[in-house]
């Protein structure tokens, strides 16, 4: 049996260094587990991911070397076609970079592969070519299947804990690597979003005085002498507060 595991360019969220996502961790303890030729399988501009991953229990894996910025996508399904594995395990998307979570239902979709999310547990079938793969559902229940080979799957957080990052296992697995050129791969759009940090905003009041009801004014920048007579007849307008000249 021939499984590949997907590994993302995932960044930590706050020293945005790269690093492998929990899932991916899980995926590749995962597929030590069942047995058969394991490898790893990154598309990205660098292999620190893929490092990480070999001390999860996987012994071997292929980095194909693409500039940022550039689908990943075209790249993967060369390789995967090329490859011809049986099993392909994923995470449910990458994080901290453009991750969309769409590549695994793309790369199923172009290798014709049936893709199933949310499972917990792949072992081999008992039938030939087969495998059995338990699948979380709603409200903690799960679902057995028996899909036949070969197949995509994405892994569920509720999936096995990862083995215990090993560091002479990290050193000792074998990294492939391959240049991609970038003629003919499409680059990724730039986000039309802007990240900017949190302003806050200024608070709506009823306006007092206004002679409307419901009539709303916002208040930048006022004096303290307008602040407390705005507040103050507010107050009296509610009946919260009443006073007498």
């Amino acid at each position: 049996m021939k499984t590949v595991v997907l590994v993302s360019g995932a960044r930590h969220p706050v020293s945005r260094r790269p690093a492998l996502t929990r899932l991916e961790a899980q995926a590749a303890s995962l597929a030590a587990k069942l047995g058969g030729t394991v490898r790893g399988l990154h598309a990205g501009p660098s292999d620190d991911q893929l490092r990480e991953a070999l001390g999860h229990g996987l012994g071997e894996a292929d980095w194909l070397e693409i500039e940022d910025r550039v689908d990943p996508v075209p790249a993967l399904i060369d390789h995967l076609k090329a490859a011809a594995p049986d099993i392909v395990i994923a995470g449910r998307r990458g994080e901290g970079t453009g991750d969309t979570g769409l590549v695994p239902y793309a790369l199923a979709e172009a290798l014709d592969m049936p893709i199933i999310a949310d499972v917990v547990g792949v072992s081999p079938g008992a039938g030939s070519g087969t495998v059995s793969i338990e699948q979380a559902l709603k409200k903690g229940a799960r679902r057995r299947l028996v899909v036949q080979l070969p197949v995509l799957v994405t892994i569920h957080p509720l999936a096995p804990p990862p083995s215990p990052f090993a560091f002479a296992a990290a050193r000792r697995g074998t990294i492939r690597h391959e240049r991609i050129e970038a003629t003919g791969l499409p680059t990724a759009k730039p986000s039309p979003f802007v990240e900017r940090p949190y302003r806050a905003r200024p608070k709506m009041m009823r306006q007092a005085g206004a002679g409307q009801a419901g009539e709303k004014a916002v208040l930048v920048g006022p004096t303290p002498e307008e602040a407390a007579e705005r507040i103050l007849a507010f107050l009296e307008d509610n009946g919260i507060r009443r006073y007498s000249a």
